[in-house]
């Protein structure tokens, strides 16, 4: 069995895939490379995922599907995934190769010595195309570094920590119970991927390494806020499926402190996201979009949903009128420099 599962969702990739996979091969025979082509037509992906699996036999597997979305491949990973641990890389990201050897190092030491371990989060890197200086994303301040712990020895989570698939690292077949599946043909299922598998997650390790290199610059990419605008159907139809989830499993979530309230400040942080890209859209029926999310969070809970309400992301975000719009949108701008989020 190999140590761990590596999915690279890969839709017309042609351009810079390469690049992802040499970075993850470094890893060896230790690691199963997943290249999942999610239907491709208008370059060379298909060819390219063959010709590594031709390369790299006891290494790379190349998948191919009709077109199915991000959520899609990943559920393809999941299901074919050998590994006992389970990462997703994007296509258009790679990996650094010192920080790649500890996390196999600490992954085949736990193994080893038959210790439990669920998710194992790292750092990323925020790679801007333009800017110099790159942002990291380090948990060093909440999580203790290099042992196997739990929720309960977590410190406060801050509202502008979260860890994002970029982070971390899930045992595979904890993926495979907790039922997790990410629906199709949808954006930002990411989301989900690091919201839902949590209720599952007791025993943890933080490697203080800068492992993941998130590249930002593509003008097609999701995170794009005109294409997030243009999406924005798809980003409401997350934050309520994470609502719901919320909502349905609250009494387990509810059991451990730390994770409830890491849990509730994510969903926080979806629904600013969701409510300001609804004012920054400038439509009046996208207005009617976020008052119909915020009306959806009441009726599913309404404690919840006074809690969003009262706080300082909430109260920014549901500011009435035109000016009150201006305010939320320099709220936000606020909230980003003081929380630090993307």
């Amino acid at each position: 069995m190999k140590l761990l599962s590596i999915t690279i969702p890969c839709y017309n990739s042609a351009e810079y895939m390469e690049k992802c996979i040499d970075s993850l091969l470094t890893g060896g025979d230790e690691v199963e490379i997943l290249i999942v082509d999610d239907g491709s037509s208008g370059d060379n992906t298909a060819e390219i995922a063959d010709r590594y699996e031709a390369e790299y036999p006891n290494i790379v597997k190349a998948i191919h599907q009709q077109n199915g979305g991000h959520g899609s491949a990943v559920n393809t990973g999941i299901e074919n995934a050998t590994g006992l641990y389970f990462k997703v890389v994007d296509s258009d990201d790679w990996v650094q190769q010192e920080a790649y050897s500890k996390i196999l190092t600490t992954l085949r030491t736990i193994v080893e010595e038959d210790k439990r371990l669920d998710m194992l989060v790292s750092n990323f890197v925020y790679e801007k195309e333009g800017e110099k200086r790159k942002k990291v994303m380090r948990y060093r301040h909440i999580l203790p570094k290099d042992k196997i712990f739990t929720w309960d020895e977590c410190r406060h989570f801050s509202k502008g920590h979260y860890i994002l698939m970029h982070s971390v690292i899930f045992k595979t077949q904890l993926l495979k119970d907790s039922g997790l599946h990410l629906p199709e043909h949808t954006f930002y299922v990411d989301n989900l991927y690091v919201f839902e598998p949590l209720l599952h997650v007791e025993y943890m390790y933080y490697l203080d390494v800068n492992f993941y290199r998130y590249y930002i610059g593509r003008a097609d990419q999701s995170v794009n806020e005109e294409i997030m605008i243009s999406r924005l159907d798809q980003q409401i139809k997350v934050n309520k499926l994470m609502i719901d989830y919320y909502v349905e499993n609250k009494p387990e979530i509810l059991k451990i402190k730390r994770r409830h309230q890491y849990m509730r400040n994510y969903l926080e942080i979806i629904m600013t996201v969701s409510s300001i890209l609804c004012i920054r859209s400038g439509a009046a029926e996208n207005l009617a979009v976020k008052k119909e999310l915020w009306q959806y969070l009441k009726r599913k809970d309404w404690w919840l949903h006074l809690w969003m309400r009262n706080g300082i992301m909430g109260g920014a975000m549901n500011l009435p009128g035109k000016g009150g719009r201006k305010i939320s949108v320099e709220g936000y701008r606020i909230c980003q420099k003081i929380f630090n989020f993307n």
